[in-house]
């Protein structure tokens, strides 16, 4: 007698989920944190450290964002088949926090930096209050590509500089961090009060680095410090043109191997998100490596 087990289904990396506003906290002067869970977030898998995902929002003039139906194809596909002017807008977010709930739903920590009237996540998280539906493109699976931050094996201490935008991934990675592993940190903040408590089991030394206190921000920050011995592992995170100057200092002047610098821009100075990632898509089609153009990476993996 012989008897078969049928493959279970393979489970996409990426998918939509249709998730709720449950709550609303101001954590500073320019920092509010939303927490998006309810039916709809089961089957949620993010992968830590610095896990993203893509929220998708109205255009202006829409009370809703325009977003892809159920079919064939990856989420992304369906996004672009609609109509361009009317497709939802996409804007990533470090997930800052996830947190399984009896019931199998997953509440998911998001942290956004609010300036000015802001772009469309920007106003969205403005007038956001629990009771909201919000579509966003979230990993089902828990190793999947919008976990960067990956360090190898024989890493002996860890390289974090990061800025507000980015502060909420560095703040999930110290958490992840083995007890006992070094880490020298910088973290930029335009206001005293943004400032955050941490909680980490690393033997992480943190800076911060506040604007309005005049701190210097740029890679002299890093070039002017101490760093440990050992096989350094850097993740570095922000705006494009400091993260490109902070990757030549560690690896020319540092003589940190390629390799172990990843870099991951949040955001491009005089560019919005859907000029960023044109420009990164472009790189990836013309062959330019993360290295050279740190928006091709991230292009890339916002698009699975």
């Amino acid at each position: 007698m012989t008897s078969t087990t049928a493959a279970a289904p393979e489970v996409a990396p990426f998918q939509l989920f249709d998730l709720t506003v449950v709550r609303t906290r101001r954590l500073g002067p320019s920092i509010l944190r939303i927490t998006l869970g309810g039916p709809g977030s089961e089957g949620f898998r993010g992968g830590g450290r610095d896990q993203s995902l893509s929220l998708l929002l109205p255009r202006p003039g829409q009370r809703e964002a325009v977003v892809p139906a159920a079919g064939g194809g990856t989420w992304h596909e369906r996004w672009r088949a609609l109509p361009e002017d009317e497709r939802a807008v996409l804007r990533s977010y470090a997930v800052r926090a996830e947190r399984p709930r009896p019931d199998g739903s997953t509440e998911v920590d998001l942290d956004f930096v609010l300036h000015g009237n802001g772009g469309p996540a920007s106003r969205w998280a403005r007038a956001a209050a629990p009771g909201d539906r919000i579509t966003v493109a979230g990993p089902a699976v828990a190793d999947n590509t919008a976990v960067h931050f990956r360090p190898p094996a024989d890493t002996d201490w860890v390289l974090i500089r990061a800025d507000e935008t980015a502060l909420p991934a560095a703040a999930a990675v110290l958490e992840w961090l083995p007890a006992g592993l070094p880490a020298r940190v910088w973290l930029e903040v335009a206001r005293t009060e943004d400032r955050q408590a941490l909680n980490t089991a690393a033997k992480s030394r943190i800076s911060w680095l506040v604007r309005s206190e005049g701190a210097a921000c740029g890679v002299e920050t890093v070039r002017a410090a101490a760093l440990p011995e050992g096989t350094p592992y850097a993740w570095i995170a922000g705006e494009a043109s400091r993260l490109r100057a902070l990757r030549h200092h560690l690896v020319r002047e540092r003589g940190f191997a390629p390799e172990r610098v990843t870099s991951t821009t949040y955001w491009t100075r005089g560019l919005s998100e859907e000029q960023a990632r044109r420009a990164g898509s472009e790189a990836v089609s013309a062959g330019i490596s993360s290295a050279e153009h740190p928006k091709a990476e991230w292009a890339d993996q916002v698009a699975r």
